[in-house]
């Protein structure tokens, strides 16, 4: 009788996939994770939703957070030194999410990027406007042989009503990351709506958590127990590529 007072809970959904390309892990860097207990926490949760292997990509960006690739690699080896001591099992790698700006523009030139396995590169653009020479940057990173990717595009919201521009960055040969949080809403319902057009169109290259805290972490997890997912991620699974950068 006892039993029947209490709900039994749902079976975690689990992800696809098993790699996440973004997030904001790495303790004390950003406005992520401020501590090494709440990034352990964060990658418990990402343990449930079945990620294994996940690239640590904290905010590179000119004033606000002008990490380095000596500030980066410090506490990335403290965190990975405090996964092993918790018995976590999952495979961390170190990157960036690197805003396209001037300091962006100096540490491009000192050669001190931090890419992805695969020299893949996590790029940001601005939130006000595109960069004025974004088609030229992109150029220049893939002729040096970087895979670029274009950081959340559906929450720039000068592209909403100019989704050929779009078109004509993926058919240049960014690839697009979608943030799994802006299908909830979250972000706000041109990022939703700019998120599920993707979809539609098959232009969903990588997903990410663009997990900061473990409060997005429980918005995500909510989320892919959702019928919307439940559909969605039926629709998208065969474009999503996350798997395929290996450490």
């Amino acid at each position: 009788m006892l039993g029947k007072l209490f709900k039994r809970k749902k079976e975690q959904v689990r992800l696809f996939y098993n790699t996440d390309i973004h997030c904001h892990i790495l303790p004390g860097v950003d406005h992520g994770s401020q501590s090494i207990e709440q990034s352990l926490d964060m990658l418990n949760a990402q343990l449930q939703m079945g990620i294994n292997r996940v690239v640590l990509t904290s905010h590179v960006t000119a004033v606000t957070f002008e990490n380095t690739r000596e500030s980066l690699t410090d506490a990335f080896l403290k965190l990975k030194d405090a996964v092993t001591d918790a018995g976590l099992e999952i495979e961390l790698a170190l990157s960036a999410e690197y805003r396209m700006d001037e300091y962006f523009d100096k540490e491009y030139a000192a050669d001190h990027l931090i890419p992805m396995p695969g020299k893949h590169i996590l790029l940001e653009n601005s939130f006000q406007q595109e960069l004025m020479n974004l088609d030229d940057l992109l150029f220049d990173l893939q002729v040096k042989g970087y895979r670029t990717i274009l950081a959340h595009p559906e929450r720039y919201t000068y592209y909403s009503r100019r989704r050929k521009r779009y078109e004509e960055l993926h058919n240049k040969g960014a690839k697009f990351q979608v943030n799994i949080l802006s299908f909830t809403g979250y972000f706000g319902e041109e990022a939703r709506d700019s998120a599920l057009w993707f979809a539609k169109q098959g232009m969903i290259d990588y997903l990410g958590s663009d997990m900061h805290n473990v409060k997005h972490a429980h918005i995500i997890m909510d989320y892919l127990n959702s019928k919307e997912w439940r559909r969605l991620s039926a629709e998208i699974e065969p474009t999503v590529k996350n798997d395929l950068i290996t450490f």
